[in-house]
């Protein structure tokens, strides 16, 4: 299991469950905080939501949307 607190995952799951979807099981949820984190730390703290969510939208995966993130540093 990955390092993301229980608590987190918790209310991810209910979240998801409340918007009708599927909450990723941990291991992915622990990538998004590292996408998230990455584009905090690449720009500004406001971009790491909206690079998840755009990760989302383009249907990418976790790792397939950190891997283009860190792209970005080159």
């Amino acid at each position: 299991m990955s390092d993301v607190n229980t608590d987190a995952i918790a209310w991810l799951q209910r979240f998801a469950a409340t918007v009708g979807v599927e909450c990723p099981p941990p291991e992915d949820i622990a990538v998004l905080l590292d996408l998230a984190g990455h584009a905090a730390h690449a720009s500004n703290r406001q971009a790491a939501p909206v690079a998840c969510w755009l990760a989302a939208r383009a249907g990418l995966s976790p790792t397939a949307a950190l891997t283009h993130a860190r792209s970005l540093d080159d």
